[in-house]
């Protein structure tokens, strides 16, 4: 069975709608950057859990250019510490264009690390004897962050490195300012070889996912950064790394980001995804016309701006648990228990927690997706949400279209009608109708609608089937004298839906064996305005209630409600015991098999105890 995908479908439909955005001019002045063609457009998501959602030319390979400076910039962090870094380079956004010739007049050093000054200054820090050791070192730093060997363009190397005039000049300015130590030349062939590097959206989105993963690569767990340093890179890109759109973006998109002449942009939604768009044309500032679009798009779709307040989306999953180990408080026969714990793993429980986001909700359905594979039922529990914004709620409501047709239902529990998730209850009730969800008012009512389905459809048996004596499993083994004897005192009886056939504190004269219909086993809890009844169990056909008559007699503790119409077979306690005075093999199978289920219960509780701690 195909997972549901809501993200790739949103990234098809997304791909389609901005392809026809039209504008913009590919980069020249590099000639080698020129040949790209205008078409080739590509977008890549990739989650911090190392996931990566991809559509178009993702797989098209371009050269990092400028994207390659927040990268560097971590790693002379790294290396060498935040003061020693801000000496040679500041974190200033400036209003000059990327390659100005221009330092900051007062610290008399390049403005930030974003602009041309500034990558240069931080290329000349990197550590190395050699020329060629500088070269791999840099080089495994980007494969670390990509998670896959990458290499140099060595055509577009040395297109940059005959037209890069302005850059030389820059560089010449900065030795004679004391910014830079190291011989020009090298300086600048090592800023034109990290520019040089060939990567794809696929490679840029997982490279960005690093830095919001607290500098860990999601998927082969290399520590790049330190999580303090990756604040620092993320603060230096929200305010520099656009180029002279850096004020604008950060208000319309609201994402760390960074872009590269050769039509490349890398965003960075902290602690959720990191997003890779590539595009050649470019706008007046430098920055690909439809990269600005697609993270516009995506940033407002699912409300990513940074100053959205966000939790972590690994906490998004409490805990999962399956039918065969956890079941509803409705009691069971021996035969379908017996169903239940060779078919109830086909039923799977999960309970989510926390915030539901974009971040968060990838994850959550993901699993739910994984699950689908092998459940026939699945319940999101929504007991510890206190949140679902927009975004969550459109992924919800993707994967449930996504999954209608397929052989999985989606249930979810838990939504109240009031309060932070009322707008998600509403929007999913709306939905029932249709039958694209369904959805319960807790999880012990949503288990036991599961455990009907599978019953049925294993046993065979249609819901309200009335049970004779001699099916009934507390009676089983008993000889057809016995059966015969004890018709004798059985008295069928009939109640309404909603009537109550045991009351607590009444005295437990009569012992019950349900033939037809369910009824719900309830107590009372007092609350700070009077009391209210809980459900602790249910009952349907074949199962008794009542039974504790048999043993010690005593009050009723509970009262037995009729959920529906149903037909009970009551026994008189004393008419009982009479007759077994003469037949005692009667009243012995009764209490052996009362026992053995009793047991078989407890031992169940036990299980599920287990499995929820």
């Amino acid at each position: 069975m195909a997972s549901p995908a809501p993200i790739e479908d949103f990234l098809i439909d997304l791909h389609e709608r901005v392809s026809g955005v039209v504008g913009g001019k590919v980069a020249d002045y590099i000639p080698q950057l020129g040949k790209a063609d205008p078409a080739t457009f590509g977008i890549a998501l990739a989650t911090v859990n190392g996931e990566i959602y991809a559509t178009g030319d993702a797989n098209h390979l371009f050269t990092i250019q400028s994207v390659s400076k927040p990268f560097m910039y971590g790693y002379a962090l790294q290396h060498y510490g935040r003061e020693y870094v801000l000496h040679h380079v500041g974190v200033e956004p400036t209003g000059e264009a990327f390659n100005s010739i221009v330092l900051d007049e007062v610290a008399n050093r390049p403005f930030n690390p974003m602009v041309n000054a500034g990558a240069i200054a931080v290329a000349a820090l990197m550590p190395g004897d050699t020329a060629e050791e500088r070269i791999a070192t840099m080089l495994n730093l980007f494969s670390d962050l990509a998670g896959r060997r990458l290499e140099i363009d060595e055509q577009v190397f040395q297109s940059e490195n005959a037209t890069g005039h302005r850059n030389r000049a820059i560089a010449y300015m900065m030795l004679n300012t004391g910014m830079i130590e190291r011989d020009p030349i090298e300086a600048l062939d090592l800023y034109f070889q990290q520019c040089s590097i060939t990567i794809n959206c696929r490679d840029l989105a997982m490279m960005a996912a690093t830095l919001a993963n607290d500098g860990v690569n999601p998927v082969t767990g290399v520590s790049v950064f330190d999580p303090h340093y990756v604040r620092d890179v993320l603060s230096v890109m929200n305010s520099c790394g656009m180029y002279n759109y850096a004020g604008q973006w950060s208000y319309e998109v609201g994402m760390p980001a960074k872009s590269g002449v050769s039509g490349c942009i890398m965003a960075v939604i902290p602690g959720q995804v990191g997003v890779a768009v590539y595009s050649p044309p470019l706008d007046a500032q430098g920055n690909s016309v439809r990269g600005i679009k697609v993270c516009q798009d995506i940033s407002n779709e699912f409300d990513l701006h940074a100053f959205n307040n966000r939790t972590n989306v690994r906490s998004v999953i409490r805990r999962i648990y399956h039918g065969d180990r956890v079941r509803s408080s409705r009691l069971r026969t021996a035969q379908e228990r017996n169903t239940l714990d060779a078919e109830g793993v086909k039923i799977a429980v999960v309970e989510a927690q926390g915030a539901l986001f974009f971040g968060s909700t990838e994850r959550l359905l993901r699993r739910i997706a994984e699950l689908s594979e092998t459940a026939r039922y699945i319940v999101v529990d929504f007991k510890r949400v206190h949140l679902a914004d927009s975004a969550a709620r459109k992924l919800i409501f993707k994967l449930a279209h996504g999954m209608r047709d397929g052989e999985t239902e989606l249930l979810f529990a838990e939504l109240a009608n009031d309060g932070p998730l009322a707008t998600v209850s509403h929007e999913l009730a709306a939905h029932e109708v249709d039958r694209l969800v369904r959805v319960f008012r807790d999880v012990d009512a949503a288990l036991e609608w599961c455990e009907d389905q599978l019953l049925v459809e294993m046993l065979k048996i249609a819901p309200g089937t009335k049970f004779a004596l001699a099916q009934l499993d507390v009676f089983k083994g008993m000889r057809l004298e016995e059966y015969r004897l004890l018709e004798t005192i059985v008295s069928p009886l009939i109640f309404d839906k909603g009537e109550i056939i045991i009351r607590e504190g009444d005295q437990a004269k009569l012992f019950f064996v349900l033939a037809r219909g369910s009824v719900s086993v309830q107590i009372k809890v007092p609350t700070q305005t009077g009391e209210k009844r809980r459900r602790v169990a249910s009952l349907g056909p074949g199962l008794t209630f009542g039974e504790m008559a048999l043993f010690d007699g005593g009050a009723r503790s509970a009262d037995v409600v009729a959920d529906e119409k149903v037909i009970c077979y009551g026994l008189a306690v004393e008419q009982l015991k009479e007759l077994a005075v003469a037949h005692p093999n009667i009243m012995v199978t009764i209490l052996s098999n009362l026992t053995r289920d009793f047991s078989e219960r407890l031992r169940h509780a036990n299980e599920a105890i287990r499995s929820l701690e």
